[in-house]
């Protein structure tokens, strides 16, 4: 799948989770549990022990239409390699132009992470495929509904603070997606192994976006 292939299908599934988990052994688990539930984007953070090795072995494997990117990526060279191991995206919390340079290169969508207006336009222009609203949490869907109204063809993914009660209102805000982390990767029940726990948030948190945006859940 080519650079703009990839980000009509996060815009189609609607939901990116992000993976940051302490025991890199149970991720195989997880993944299963959110594609069951109907979340079929994962973004593996740099933070998750290994993560470059992670994606080289998981990517073969995912189901047709399942998409892998990897997050928290803060430079070119990380880039390259993340890419080079399977990553079909790119994020990062901060804007670096380097960083959507280098995933260019490899046709592979970049996803800075941005907080006010003038970095939203700045990463835009500097190619920017999604541009992360990051931290959500401090700002609120009523901030990109702002953001959009001056700036309508910029494609926004909230990530931080977004949860599965949440979740519709940044999409009814103008997201073309969001980025959820902790509110659908319940690090007790995984820890637990109880990975139906998973499955069915991610199934609610897919209903919820479906539902703002007018659909029936499971498209995509």
């Amino acid at each position: 799948m080519n650079r703009v292939g990839t980000v009509s299908r996060i815009e189609d599934l609607g939901v990116v989770a992000v993976i940051r988990l302490p025991d890199p052994a149970k991720l195989r688990a997880v993944i299963d549990a959110m594609a069951a539930g109907g979340v079929r984007a994962l973004e593996v953070t740099m933070t998750v022990p290994r993560a470059i090795e992670l994606i080289a072995e998981i990517a073969p494997t995912l189901p047709r239409g399942f998409l892998i990117g990897a997050g928290t990526v803060l430079d070119g060279p990380t880039a390259v390699r993340a890419a080079n191991a399977g990553a079909q995206f790119i994020v990062s919390p901060v804007f670096r132009k380097e960083i959507i340079t280098a995933a260019h290169v490899r046709d592979v969508p970049a996803m800075p992470g941005c907080m006010t207006p003038t970095e939203i336009l700045e990463a835009s222009d500097a190619g920017a495929d999604i541009v992360k609203v990051f931290p959500a949490t401090a700002l609120g869907p009523g901030f990109l509904k702002d953001v959009r109204a001056p700036l309508p063809d910029v494609r926004l993914m909230p990530t931080g603070g977004v949860t599965i009660d949440n979740a519709g209102d940044w999409i009814r805000a103008g997201a073309v997606a969001v980025g959820v982390g902790s509110a659908l990767l319940d690090s007790a029940a995984i820890a637990a192994g109880r990975f139906k726990v998973i499955e069915d948030n991610a199934r609610r948190i897919v209903a919820a976006v479906a539902a703002a945006r007018g659909q029936q859940p499971g498209k995509g």
